[in-house]
């Protein structure tokens, strides 16, 4: 060995000594650091199955507690994760499956037993997920492969396991109590938010294109009838508000003794090239949750379609979080399209979720980088599971309340299914002057972020509240159909301070009051006479021709004292083949939303009812929405049939 060193040192001669010895000591000092880094780190494998059998568990998430680093069982139930040398705490959920924490100890095999979350699992349905290149594909494998080639196929794809019953799901609705008939003579006043979100539309087509009843709370009829848009009349350019008012009336389609009003809101239009300079935040839950094919990798599809959007003066920035909240992205110009792109392609998904810490972060970046006169918004894409710090319903409403007075607004875009949290997503887009919608396919994200783009993100006027008068000579009794969250004290119309619906550029809003006339009696609407008082009619009342009338209250977007417009309606006896395509089709989709909440308005109107009246005012139907309603309601037809 000695002889052998001083012949390679006799090769180098023309080398000095010192330089040499460099040479040396760099390459002793690398090979160090690289053990010590090497010791830092360590692999931890196992194996997934399952308490009740014994089988393995295919598609299980395995996440290291805390970061983002995550990987998912393969067709054997087996695992591959790195962590620290230290150690840490693993995570392991999967669809179906009751979520269980291990402390890594000294071995590096942690092998783990599941528990169903149902007791039904028999009745699950494996659907394999095949790979394709870089693309991944849902489905079982194809028919047509051999043995072999599915075997391949199956040896690297994860299995999903998705239970034909709900007992496992975990989703969260706030419950809904439907609204009942009022007497007009003594509460003939009816005061509401306007609600301008369609998210209940797509989570419950969602249900139904899964073959299954959506939940009744899931439900949110305003919803359904505001996803679509209408025919109104646009806002005239140099009028002083920006939008028009639209009213109809005639016979309720479910209910022959009973009329229907119809009233719409038009927001007034603006071109894309003259809007305001936009200053987002995106704000991405990258957490754990989030890995689902229909979770991080469709928002990142829908994100970038938004990007498409972006003009010169645009600016946007990235926030995500996950067990902490980071900036990935400085704001950054529209016009730099690649480079935000980028920043979209590297976001993985892992660890808990610190919704609270994010929301504060993407508010803080949106006030750093404020555009007076602007569109200033956070997006915040989620699937709302939220489970460090800041987390509950109330403090979640907390927080957006005080974070929306430095005049930032909020969209909220949930996404994913199995842990959904409904519930607190509408109360952020709620206290937090904004939208929201659910993503439930790409389709989706193409008509809230391109072809309602304007309508999502810039608001034309804030804090719009209706009130109507009901005269009491013409309506017994009166109920509002759906914005059950939505309504409001008859005091708060005025009150300047109380915050109410937001309405974007382009957007309508529908609302729907089903009317029992004077002289008609009801099964629905019984009330004694009052012993101690008597309540008596306007003389002035029992002479005039008009049924209500209509009172608006609005603020523009950088204001904070209201303007009022008021508008009446005329009684009028107009059967149902004489009314617009506007009226015949959100009296089918309310009587839709109806029929799935089971409500007692609608006995005996029937699902091939709401399909003629919804068959008749398909109308134009240029983007298809509304044949995809038509067969949305066919298919529910045929599940209630089971």
């Amino acid at each position: 060995m000695e002889s052998g060193w001083r012949l390679h040192l006799s090769t180098k001669r023309n080398l000095k000594p010192n330089v040499m010895k460099r040479k040396i000591w760099i390459l002793v000092l690398t090979i160090v650091a690289s053990s010590l880094l090497a010791a830092q780190e360590r692999a931890i494998t196992g194996k997934v199955t399952s308490s009740e059998n014994g089988s393995v568990l295919s598609g299980v998430n395995v996440v290291l507690k805390g970061t983002n680093r995550s990987t998912v069982t393969n067709v054997a139930g087996d695992y591959r994760i790195s962590v620290p040398a230290k150690g840490g705490t693993l995570v392991f959920s999967g669809i179906g499956l009751l979520t269980k924490e291990a402390k890594i100890g000294v071995s590096d095999v942690v092998n783990i037993k599941l528990e169903s979350a149902s007791s039904k699992l028999d009745e699950a349905i494996i659907t394999a997920i095949g790979v394709q290149g870089d693309k991944r594909v849902f489905g079982h494998p194809s028919s047509t492969k051999g043995a072999k080639e599915k075997q391949a196929d199956m040896l690297y794809a994860p299995m999903q396991y998705e239970l034909a019953e709900q007992e496992w799901n975990t989703e969260e609705y706030d419950g809904i109590s439907e609204n009942i008939f009022h007497d007009a003579l003594r509460n003939p006043l009816s005061t509401f938010s306007i609600d301008v979100d369609a998210a209940s539309y797509s989570n419950i087509r969602r249900y139904i294109n899964n073959g299954q009843r959506p939940p009744k709370d899931a439900v949110r009829i305003e919803e359904m009838i505001n996803y679509f848009e209408y025919d109104y009349v646009q806002p005239t350019a140099d009028g002083p508000d920006p939008f028009s008012i639209y009213t109809e009336i005639a016979i309720a389609p479910w209910n022959a003794k009973h009329k229907l009003v119809h009233i719409g809101l038009q927001g007034k239009k603006i071109p894309t090239d003259n809007l305001p300079p936009s200053n987002l935040v995106f704000l991405i839950d990258v957490s754990g949750s989030m890995s689902d094919q229909n979770k991080l990798p469709l928002l990142k599809a829908s994100f970038k379609m938004l990007v498409a959007q972006l003009r010169s003066q645009d600016r946007v920035a990235i926030v995500v979080y996950a067990g902490a909240a980071g900036l990935v992205l400085e704001s950054t110009s529209g016009s730099e399209k690649k480079r935000i792109i980028e920043a979209l392609d590297n976001l993985e998904a892992g660890g808990s979720t610190a919704g609270g810490a994010g929301i504060n972060l993407a508010y803080a970046v949106a006030k750093q980088n404020f555009k007076e006169g602007g569109n200033n918004r956070v997006i915040l894409a989620t699937d709302g599971d939220f489970n460090i710090g800041e987390s509950s319903n109330a403090s979640m409403e907390r927080l957006i309340e005080d974070k929306r007075k430095d005049g930032i607004f909020l969209t909220v875009l949930g996404y994913g299914m199995g842990n959904y949290k409904d519930s607190k997503m509408e109360i952020l887009a709620d206290k937090g002057n904004g939208n929201y919608a659910y993503i439930d396919n790409i389709m989706e994200a193409q008509k809230v972020l391109v072809n309602e783009f304007g309508g999502t993100l810039f608001t034309i006027a804030k804090d719009v509240k209706l009130q109507i008068e009901f005269n009491p000579a013409k309506v017994k009794a009166y109920r509002l159909i759906g914005y059950e969250n939505r309504m409001l004290k008859n005091e708060d119309f005025n009150n300047d301070k109380k915050d109410a619906g937001e309405l974007g550029s382009g957007h309508t809003v529908t609302a729907l009051y089903e009317i029992i006339p004077v002289g008609v009696d009801s099964e629905f609407f019984k009330v004694d006479e009052l012993k101690y008082q008597i309540s008596s009619i306007d003389s002035k009342a029992l002479k005039s021709k008009e049924l209500m009338t209509v009172k608006f209250r609005y603020k523009n977007p950088n204001e904070d004292v209201s303007k009022l417009i008021i508008h009446s309606l005329l009684d009028e006896n107009t059967s149902e083949n004489r009314t617009s395509e506007n009226f015949r089709w959100s009296a089918a989709v309310a009587g839709f939303g109806m029929i799935l909440r089971e409500s007692e308005f609608v006995k005996g109107y029937s699902i091939d009812q709401v399909l003629q009246l919804a068959q008749s005012a398909k109308g134009i139907d240029k983007e298809g929405y509304r044949i995809e309603f038509i067969n949305m309601v066919k298919s529910q037809g045929l599940v209630a049939q089971r």
